[in-house]
């Protein structure tokens, strides 16, 4: 069998060949490869002294910080699967993911230890797996840096083969429950390839990590740097700062970042005497992704970043990267999320009976990638419903113009996308609708300008049984992230909801009325 390297390899080969260059850093320290090398093997060593064995799931709950890159490196060295946790859950989102990965172990930051100690009598586990990063240890738990400190500089890890599953990555679905994609360590490393390869990147980049590193935006990038032996900065402010973000493109002399509109409007924003302060001519790429830009967004960055190449995707955490809109494609197909990326395979729209549509019509895409997932965990029906064969969907439609650019109608049916993050109106409806005064319920996304999409819920309430929308609002506060709850809750007569004729609610019809 072909083996193709992990990132535990690419990170020692780094380590051989350039060993005092700055690998990754954050605000409070830096690596070397080296560095990077040796805390990523004893850390591997320390996790196998707990008893952390080949296949075990280690859950992950942080913010951004460097720790991230040590741990993935750490956890491919010992055969230990990632599985990266949203730090925006609520803390019932974060206990069904654990208990759903059957994790062995949870490694969290400080200011998350209260939420997964609110939970661990629904993930059994044993006290010595609770790990904090950092050197301060909480009650019933390991500091990080002593588990590094117990492990051994010259351990022996287990094999560790391109068919070895190395993260599993939970995605929100229509159901309101989160899925686990399997990714494996030869997927992982074919995406990292052809993104270098695509994109050009090499050892003399410098990437800006500002996306969350459980996110597969972050993770796909971060393992394209590593493989290629670039130098990874992590944005680890603890909200988006426009200003400190432009500070740092500029004296980390990055040359490529990943942001959504949210992030680029907030930069265009800044005074231009504060723009004018940074130089920020070392970016030479800048991807912009998970939500539609408008055409002046996209004037103002290549105005502001006069030597920077725009690249727009489009891809999923089960397909990787699928359609790439490239710099000279940007003003020409507006709206477009392009074509496919180099060596990513091909593309199929779909019809209901598995036939491809005309260009021009819509159809259900999916594509066949050599970097595909590996199916949704302890979920057969779930993957089954992903694949016709080698092609896979996330259930996103889309059309293609007779010059074969994508253009999506849909994202995953009803999906919103709210500052970059995916938003399942289903699951907010299911929130709302457990509320006792609540009959029925549709969430669906409103334009807005600086998050792309805000959450709106339209509710019909039972008779004699009132409700506020601040009541409503608060309620869902209480059980999801920040960013699922509605910005607005509206009220209609049940009479006024829009129906099919088997009484499912028309999302598309109501958000119609809503937006006019």
């Amino acid at each position: 069998m072909t083996r193709l390297l992990t990132i535990a390899d690419a990170i020692s080969t780094h380590a051989r060949l350039t060993p005092g260059k700055l690998g990754a850093r954050d605000s409070h320290r830096s690596l070397t490869f080296a560095d990077w090398d040796a805390r990523a093997g004893r850390l591997a060593s320390g996790l196998q002294g707990l008893g952390l064995a080949k296949g075990d799931r280690v859950g992950i709950v942080a913010a951004n910080c460097i720790e991230w890159l040590e741990l993935y490196v750490a956890l491919a060295r010992a055969g230990l699967v990632a599985v990266p946790v949203n730090f925006r859950l609520s803390a019932p989102e974060v206990a069904y993911i654990l208990h759903d990965a059957e994790a062995g172990a949870v490694i969290a930051g400080p200011e998350f230890c209260a939420t997964v100690d609110a939970i661990r009598s629904e993930v059994p586990l044993a006290k010595a797996r609770f790990i904090v990063l950092g050197d301060a240890p909480h009650d019933g738990w390991r500091s990080y840096e002593s588990v590094i400190a117990q492990g051994r500089a010259d351990a022996v890890f287990p094999a560790v083969t391109q068919e070895d599953v190395c993260a599993l990555m939970y995605t929100s679905g229509t159901t309101g429950r989160p899925k686990g994609a399997i990714r494996k360590h030869g997927g992982s490393s074919l995406i990292a390839l052809a993104t270098a390869l695509e994109m050009g990147f090499t050892r003399e980049d410098v990437g800006l990590l500002v996306m969350p590193l459980c996110h597969a935006n972050s993770l796909y990038f971060g393992t394209t740097f590593m493989h290629v032996g670039a130098t990874i900065v992590v944005d680890d402010r603890r909200s988006f700062d426009p200003e400190a973000l432009v500070r740092t493109l500029a004296e980390e002399k990055v040359t490529f970042t990943s942001l959504v509109p949210t992030h680029y409007i907030m930069v265009l924003a800044l005074p231009e005497a504060v723009k004018r302060k940074y130089d920020v001519s070392a970016v030479g790429k800048l991807m912009i992704s998970s939500a539609p830009a408008r055409r002046d967004t996209k004037l103002g960055i290549l105005e502001f970043f006069r030597n920077g190449r725009l690249y727009e995707l489009y891809g999923s955490t089960e397909h990787g990267w699928v359609t790439l809109l490239r710099p000279h494609e940007q003003l020409d197909k507006l709206g477009s999320v392009g074509r496919e990326w180099a060596g990513s395979g091909a593309i199929r729209l779909l019809d209901p009976e598995g036939k491809e549509v005309p260009d021009g019509e819509v159809g259900e895409l999916y594509s066949r990638t050599s970097y595909v997932f590996d199916g949704y965990w302890k979920l057969p029906g779930k993957t089954a419903e992903a694949f016709r064969g080698d092609w896979c969907t996330v259930g996103d439609m889309a059309r293609r113009d007779a010059d074969g650019y994508i253009w999506l109608v849909d994202r995953k049916s009803n999906m919103i996308i709210s500052g970059g993050e995916n938003v399942y109106p289903s699951e907010v409806e299911g929130v709302l609708g457990a509320h006792p005064a609540v009959k029925d319920v549709a969430v669906i996304g409103v334009p807005h300008e600086k998050w792309g999409e805000a959450v709106q819920a339209v509710v019909v309430l039972h008779e004699g049984q009132p409700a506020t929308a601040e009541e409503l609002r608060a309620w869902c506060k209480q059980r999801l992230a920040g960013f699922k709850c509605p910005a607005v809750v509206s009220f209609v007569a049940d009479g006024d909801m829009p129906r099919t004729a088997t009484g499912k609610i028309l999302h598309r019809v109501l958000r119609q009325r809503v937006v006019g």
